[in-house]
């Protein structure tokens, strides 16, 4: 297993892969540098003699001091890539068949992805509100035997696979139909026996 390396600003990256955070760059490297421009008005000073000049003198050199770098939080449960991309990439779709967002592709990554309409779900549909806000239903994508399953959520509601009921977790194949609400969804599959992530 391919230990990763935490960078001072909290970016973990596969040292095999890069030999420094991809994320940060290389330091005092400062090609394509992006600053921001600043108004004319915004950089004259005060009259010395405004009671606003003082205060606006510590502002100006609180602004300009560089902040320290974000500590990450500790015990707090991250996701693990499960290959050397060093990212949690995509294994599979679900394509709206049938409902109001009819056409719209929905990105399943590794692990579980739960679904609803909340934008805190990895497959938030929000065009339908028969749908239950969070954790209508779930996919798990299991790496380790590059198999889907569809489980039954947290939810009131009812999900549906092939028009079965969805009581305990079910394995998902190519082109399975995953009702939710007034929703159709078809499951198309990217990782499996054919192709999968290294």
């Amino acid at each position: 297993m391919v230990k990763l390396i935490r960078c001072k600003f909290g970016h973990t990256y596969n040292p095999e892969e890069n030999s420094s955070c991809p994320y940060c760059g290389v330091e005092g490297l400062n090609i394509g540098e992006t600053k921001p421009k600043k108004e004319d008005n915004s950089n004259k000073e005060p009259a010395a003699d405004s009671p606003l000049s003082d205060q606006n003198k510590e502002k100006s050199t609180r602004d300009r001091r560089q902040k320290p770098p974000v500590e990450q939080e500790e015990g707090v449960t991250r996701r693990m890539p499960f290959n050397k991309l060093g990212m949690d990439p995509v294994v599979g779709w679900l394509v709206c068949v049938e409902g109001k967002d009819r056409g719209r592709d929905y990105r399943i990554r590794s692990s579980k992805n739960f679904i609803g309409r909340s934008e805190r779900m990895q497959i938030c549909i929000k065009g339908d509100d028969s749908i239950s806000r969070e954790k209508h239903a779930a996919i798990r994508f299991n790496p380790k035997k590059q198999t889907f399953s569809l489980l039954p959520g947290e939810s009131t509601e009812l999900v549906y696979l092939n028009e079965e009921v969805v009581d305990v977790p079910m394995e998902l194949k190519p082109y399975d139909i995953i009702e939710l609400g007034q929703t159709k969804l078809m499951f198309v599959p990217l990782c499996g026996k054919h192709f999968q992530w290294k």
